[in-house]
């Protein structure tokens, strides 16, 4: 597969270190699962999801001059290894096993404490990558996302923009949230659906395949549970084993009342009681010594919920922008005219601004 190096602009990755890497080493603030081994570099890095830095591109070479790509810059910090004789990076986003070099980042001409390098990534993909230095392969020393192989090789990780493929949460996981945010979304109501399937099903062909792509909506309408488990990739992995271990409860407990029948066959109205009594914090059959508070796993689930419903789709939810779709219909002032015209705020190829580059 052949790949696009782009230019390196120094003062970008500059501006990224100096904000979430350039600090003294010392304890780690930012382990907040307490996941990392003593000295790991990610566990004193603020925000280190952000690496590889994924971003726009503008190459008027490229397809549609960069819409359907990202700019991916991988960064390595000398500090994390000796590379005088130079490092480079293989992974699945090029020809596996070919290494593209990294060059010395520069300030005033002097050569910075960095090495990088950025290339140009289709959008909605999934890649696994690892740095190569002279004394044999690393992980990023950086990005704390990591993927294991069946044959038990650890890979770093990363997903560009409406990425749809799930990389955190299993099959079961995301059932049991569609079914669950089924009662926090504002789209589960007969004229909601009717909307959104009228959405859907009204955009011509070309349309779709600019806002569609690679897309597939895991039977939510806008997108939330792919949202979801890409949250959890990053923002707040953190968070990812409340998930796991709640929704692994929940499981258990509509299993139990519903005489052991599979997840499809369970009826809505036993997960709106469920849903009802993790309000109320008190769930008959949960493990309190392994979760504490139900109730707080629904807030958390419901502040998710939304702002997936409403974030911008390169997130991973509100797929096309249904659900701003939904608000520019429901809002109207007094002459007909919608009061959310997002469509002008929004750059191609979903809006119509010619400001900005998404």
């Amino acid at each position: 597969m052949t790949v696009k190096v782009l230019p390196l602009e120094d003062v970008y990755v500059l501006n990224a270190v100096a904000k979430y890497v350039s600090r003294d080493p010392g304890p780690p603030r930012h382990d907040y699962a307490n996941e990392y081994a003593k000295g790991e570099l990610i566990a004193s890095v603020c925000e280190a999801w952000r690496f590889p830095l994924i971003d726009t591109v503008d190459q008027p070479d490229l397809p549609d001059g960069g819409i359907h790509h990202n700019r991916v810059t991988f960064v390595w910090p000398d500090a994390a290894g000796s590379v005088d004789e130079g490092i480079a990076v293989i992974g699945t986003f090029a020809t596996l096993f070919e290494p593209i070099a990294l060059t010395q980042v520069t300030f005033g001409g002097e050569p910075a404490p960095y090495r990088a390098v950025s290339v140009a990534v289709p959008k909605a993909q999934v890649h696994r990558y690892l740095f190569v230095r002279p004394n044999g392969p690393a992980l990023d020393p950086i990005n704390p996302q990591r993927l294991t192989l069946e044959d038990g090789t650890i890979w770093s990780r990363f997903f560009t923009e409406l990425c749809t493929q799930p990389v955190e949460l299993d099959r079961r996981e995301l059932f049991l949230l569609e079914r669950l945010t089924d009662h926090i979304l504002p789209f589960r109501t007969a004229d909601g659906q009717r909307f959104l399937q009228y959405f859907y099903n009204s955009l011509d062909q070309r349309t779709k395949e600019r806002q569609f792509a690679g897309a597939w909506r895991l039977d939510q309408p806008v997108g939330v549970v792919n949202f979801i488990d890409k949250l959890l990739a990053r923002y707040e992995h953190h968070h990812l084993p409340d998930y796991h271990v709640c929704l692994a409860q929940i499981d258990a407990i509509l299993r139990k009342r519903q005489a052991g029948r599979d997840l499809e066959a369970i009826s809505k109205e036993a997960f709106i009681e469920l849903y009802q009594e993790m309000a109320t914090g008190k769930v008959d059959g949960w493990d309190y010594n392994v979760y504490r508070s139900p109730d707080y796993f629904l807030k958390l689930l419901r502040r998710h919920t939304y702002t997936g419903a409403f974030s911008h789709p390169r997130h991973g939810g509100n797929v096309g922008g249904a659900a701003w779709a939904y608000l520019e219909e429901s809002y109207r002032d007094e002459k007909g005219g919608s009061c959310f015209d997002w469509r002008g705020a929004i750059e191609q190829p979903l809006g119509e601004s010619p400001v900005y580059r998404g």
